[in-house]
């Protein structure tokens, strides 16, 4: 049995959670107060496609009970990544290993300068979300990609006794930004038209517009030096068939209120498309209209 605590507990970071619980790990689970309450008092449900269970886990809304954990699951939003960190930072047990389970390319190297020490990158591909407090619905896969470190090989060890997939790869980064491509191809357009991936790309011109949207990431890429392996248009053509159902994070974070991770998916490509010379106009679209609706649904 492995003590593990997972910082910033939402959809990825519940599922994760729940799949170690269910495999008899000691899960503390450090989430906001209403989901931290309905676990309390009922645990951890977690509902797949296979299974429906509620899962005793700890639940916490304070920083501090990372203390004791050999592995951290740190899977906070994009642009919540350093004051995150920032609050775990006194807590860490000097052997817990940390691996990343966010959307953009950047947020282990960020976490890892906070800390001064390792925090192992991982790419996610799992279809989930909240569907009430202390309620994670699984929609589909849930594979992880990780980087290679000093502690890669004891979390691959971890999930894989959960019966997660778990790949060590030597270029984590260029599956990270495949990992991006997919998300700028996907979430603002399913957050702008509250549809899942399905019924999305099925509207009139949308496959002319993702492939734009992934033309541009691929050529950001290119200039940046990140090798991307792979058909990507396949392989974003294909999450709409493995993921009918899924709306996007950015399209639930819109539907709540909540302030989105957009200027992390296409606003990285669009930033560094300007330092580099590369135009992003479909890009640059996407993450004005998402960035206003946000504005709309904050007044």
């Amino acid at each position: 049995m492995t003590r593990i605590a997972v910082m910033g507990a939402g959809a990825i970071g519940c599922y994760y959670g729940g799949m170690l619980a269910r495999a008899g790990h000691d899960v503390t689970l450090i989430a906001r107060p209403p989901h931290v309450e309905a676990v309390k008092r009922s645990g951890l449900r977690l509902q797949t496609k296979t299974f429906d269970e509620r899962l005793p886990v700890h639940a916490s809304a304070e920083p501090q009970s990372v203390r004791g954990a050999e592995v951290i699951l740190f899977s906070v939003k994009s642009q919540d990544t350093e004051t995150a960190g920032a609050a775990l930072k006194p807590h860490l047990e000097r052997d817990a290993a940390i691996v990343t389970l966010q959307n953009g390319v950047d947020n282990a190297e960020r976490l890892a300068a906070l800390l001064g020490r390792e925090v192992v990158p991982a790419a996610v591909y799992a279809a989930v979300e909240m569907a009430g407090p202390g309620h994670v619905r699984h929609h589909g896969r849930g594979e992880l990609v990780i980087g290679r470190g000093a502690a890669s090989a004891a979390i691959a060890d971890v999930f894989a006794s959960a019966g997660v997939p778990v790949e060590v790869s030597d270029n984590v980064n260029g599956v990270l930004w495949a990992k991006l491509i997919a998300n700028c191809a996907y979430n603002a357009l399913s957050a702008i038209t509250q549809l899942p991936y399905g019924k999305l790309v099925h509207g009139a011109g949308v496959p002319a517009v993702m492939r734009d949207i992934v033309d541009e990431c691929l050529a950001v890429a290119r200039a940046t030096g990140i090798e991307v392996a792979g058909d990507q248009h396949e392989a974003v053509r294909r999450i709409a068939l493995t993921m009918p159902d899924q709306f996007s994070s950015t399209a639930q974070d819109l539907a709540r209120g909540k302030k989105t991770e957009i200027e992390h998916l296409n606003g990285v490509v669009v930033r560094k498309g300007e330092a580099l010379g590369v135009p992003t106009p479909a890009n640059r679209m996407l993450l004005a209209l998402v960035k206003l609706l946000e504005a709309a649904r904050s007044r």
